[in-house]
């Protein structure tokens, strides 16, 4: 029976890893901002994967995030965002950063 305006499931397996695919891309970016010593560019790229990875686990049911669901859904989003917190704080206060009246 031929299903009209609906996927099948088994259509499009792939699909279900573009999410996790695109905050590895962000990572990958990061890292090659890192390594050309600017690295609180990259620590805050890395915050942005976080974020972002965090607002994809929350908009995206779950049979659609992928490598994103790690455990439940409230505790995935909390752990993305605490952790992006986390990264972007150390970034934008460590000595020396855009925001050190010494400069």
């Amino acid at each position: 029976m031929a299903m009209t305006g609906q996927r099948q499931r088994g259509d499009r397996p792939w699909l279900v890893h573009v999410p996790f695919a695109m905050i590895m891309l962000l990572l990958a970016v990061a890292v090659v901002r890192a390594f050309q010593y600017h690295w609180r560019e990259g620590a805050v790229l890395v915050a942005v994967a976080l974020f972002v990875g965090g607002a994809l686990r929350a908009v995206l049911p779950e049979e659609r995030a992928g490598l994103l669901a790690i455990r439940g859904k409230v505790v995935d989003i909390l752990t993305y965002g605490a952790l992006c917190a986390a990264v972007l704080y150390i970034s934008l206060t460590i000595v020396g950063g855009p925001f050190d009246a010494s400069s």
